[in-house]
């Protein structure tokens, strides 16, 4: 089995036959003119070299869009999941040039007339002998199924004329977002275009200053510790691609970078000295299988374990530092060596399950670090997941767990958003029930009102009532303002807040892990505003939470499930129930006969707001419900409805 491409997010998935060293030919077929034996990379019908006639092969390319990096993969219930109004067409990724420029020279192992070259994403690679059963369109889901067309007339009714016209296209380096050339700022973050990371060099050059802190050191008890290994900056994706992976390098760059601007560190924490998980700790979470998988990636050059969690030759190092980090800090904070912690690992971990790999992560860091503070004495485990995707991972290890409390904040859309895992009802097994909270949002854009409001009433009522002897926090970081994946809206001070409030439970011993966050500016300020909690300098603060409409549903529900378990839950319940009613009063659509119109593709790509198609849809639409309201007699209330 090779390599499958996956058409939702434009990456390359292996799942077990990933490539040696010592066999690095990429396979990765296309069409190339029999006459030159050169690729037409533009699919425009002429070969850029001897000028005959192509078969284009990427037709069925051009309308498939996705964000870039969005978590992807046999998990989701559909496609796109996880993804926000930005958009972006994977298939320009094929056409590099709007003159058909032909594939790189630099990349071709064989261009003969009998082998067959292809550019997939600004790379061009080399097929010997491709066999006559392409031509053939077959069922499932391979590269070749996809991309080669049957000799017959195909339907052609969906195809867009401009989806062949290429526009160069630049990548912020903030968020990975892609922008047309001409702009300066980007349109997701508003970055300026070529803006990077300044400051890593301060931060790298005082870490021999830092003081150590480990089970075996003298040193009297330290407030706050932090856990990080520039080995851990060695797992990235090959540069194959033009496109940036959002689970890249320069976040924790930039998060080092923060804290030694803002005088953090080292003078205000300590440092544990790095070690890699052993593999019998890791088979207290994991199956042989899986560790044993991770580990085979030394060997490979690359590797896919799903389309989005890549593997490079130095990555099984950096899951084993990463989770050995996140253990060493829990048993330090358990034995009361340090008060809390900060783990700034990578890669990250809530995602990875039992027996599998998946959205960015390969060994699950919280879940590791949580048998580790048990095995250093706590009896109890609170673990607080606030990363704007849910930890469908950690809530398989410990789902019948009651010494382990796990509680999930994340946007959920009823299973539409990655992973598609989370929903309320979903509260453990066996003697775990109760013990899985979740708090799934209805739709993006949630902010610090919402979450907030959700730690009021559901996450602080419900620590107190189980009393761990160490929280930990899952702390995903792209649930906040700008992020290219998240789409919502919470501020470095709502982190601050949540922070500072759960600090007040497990007698202050707290350990935060890092896990997503792919805005490097608002990945390190909302960091930066945690840590600062952490060692004491937090702001004071006083804040009313007012929930959303949506909000305020979400939490009612996860309590109304909840408290058969917590029943510390229940008139917090009842009082807002009735307060429900007075603060969003029910739409008066209903009254008129009328039914608001739920779009149900989920948010529509920003270039809705702009250009002919607005217009066409609204002409559309507009002209639809106007035929429908008069031919029911109700054309009174056109004017009040809403589309």
């Amino acid at each position: 089995m090779g390599c499958k491409f996956e058409p939702c997010t434009g990456y390359y998935s292996v799942a077990s036959d990933m490539k040696p060293l010592s066999d690095q030919k990429d396979e990765i077929p296309s069409r190339a003119v029999e006459n030159c034996g050169v690729s037409d990379q533009a699919c425009h019908g002429k070969c850029q070299s001897c000028d005959n006639d192509v078969k284009p092969f990427c037709a069925e390319v051009n309308g498939i869009s996705s964000l870039i990096g969005s978590h992807t993969d046999g998990k989701a219930l559909k496609e796109n999941c996880g993804a926000c109004s930005f958009t972006c067409d994977h298939a320009d990724a094929l056409v590099e040039d709007i003159k058909g420029s032909v594939a790189r020279s630099d990349h071709v192992e064989n261009a003969d007339p009998d082998g067959c070259l292809t550019a997939k994403n600004g790379s061009s690679m080399a097929v010997d002998d491709l066999p006559q059963e392409f031509e053939r369109e077959q069922a499932g889901g391979t590269l070749e199924e996809l991309f080669f067309s049957n000799d017959e007339e195909e339907d052609d009714s969906d195809w867009d004329p401009t989806s062949s016209l290429v526009v160069n296209r630049w990548f912020c380096l903030n968020c990975t977002m892609p922008n047309v050339d001409g702009v300066t700022n980007c349109l997701n973050c508003h970055e300026l275009k070529g803006s990077g990371i300044s400051g890593y060099d301060a931060f790298k050059s005082q870490i021999a200053q830092a003081a150590l802190v480990s089970p075996d050191t003298e040193l009297p008890p330290v407030s706050t510790a932090i856990g990080f290994d520039e080995r851990m900056l060695l797992h990235s994706e090959l540069e194959v691609k033009p496109n940036p992976h959002p689970e890249r390098p320069d976040r924790l760059r930039a998060i080092a970078a923060s804290l030694a601007a803002a005088g953090i560190f080292p003078s205000k924490c300590a440092l544990v000295p790095p070690r890699e998980i052993t593999k019998e700790e890791l088979l207290l979470v994991h199956t042989p299988d899986h560790i044993e998988s991770v580990e085979q990636t030394k060997n490979m050059l690359y590797s896919y374990f799903t389309s989005d969690t890549y593997a490079n030759g130095h990555s099984a190092c950096a899951a084993k530092l990463a989770a050995g980090l996140c253990a060493d800090l829990a048993s330090l904070i358990v034995s009361e060596r340090v008060q809390n912690g900060f783990a700034m690992v990578r890669p990250p971990g809530h995602h990875a399950g039992v027996k599998q790999a998946m959205g960015f992560c390969l060994h699950n860091n919280a879940a590791v670090a949580a048998l580790a503070a048990k095995r250093a004495g706590a009896k109890k485990v609170l673990i607080v997941d606030w990363d704007v995707h849910h930890g469908n991972g950690t809530q398989e290890i410990f789902e019948g767990d009651s010494s382990v409390l796990y509680i999930s904040l994340h946007r959920h859309e009823h299973g539409n958003f990655y992973p598609g895992t989370g929903a309320a009802d979903e509260v453990g097994i066996l003697g775990g029930q109760g013990f899985s909270v979740n708090i799934p949002w209805s739709r993006g854009g949630v902010g610090d009102n919402d979450y907030i409001f959700a730690f009021q009433n559901v996450v602080l009522p419900i620590a107190a009532e189980f009393a761990p002897d160490i929280t930990i926090i899952s702390a995903g970081f792209d649930a906040a303002r700008g992020d290219p994946l998240g789409c919502c809206d919470v501020t470095p001070m709502g982190y601050s807040i949540m922070t500072s409030l759960l600090c007040a439970y497990s007698k202050g011993r707290l350990l935060v892990i890092l896990e997503g966050g792919y805005n490097l500016r608002s990945i390190s300020s909302s960091a930066t505003e945690v840590v600062k909690v952490l060692v004491g300098e937090g702001s004071g603060f006083h804040f009313e939470s007012s929930p959303s409409k949506e909000g305020l549903k979400t939490v009612l529900q996860v309590m109304k499930i909840q408290q058969q378990f917590w029943p510390v839950l229940g008139p917090t319940y009842a009082l807002l129930q009735e307060q429900q009613g007075l603060v969003f009063p029910k739409s008066t659509n209903k009254a008129n006969g009328l039914k608001k119109r739920k779009h149900s593709g989920g948010p529509r790509p920003f270039w809705w707001k702009f250009g002919s198609k607005r217009f066409l849809y609204k002409a559309l639409y507009e002209g639809r419900r106007l035929r429908k309201i008069k031919g029911s007699g109700e054309g009174k209330a056109i004017d009040s409805a809403e589309p």
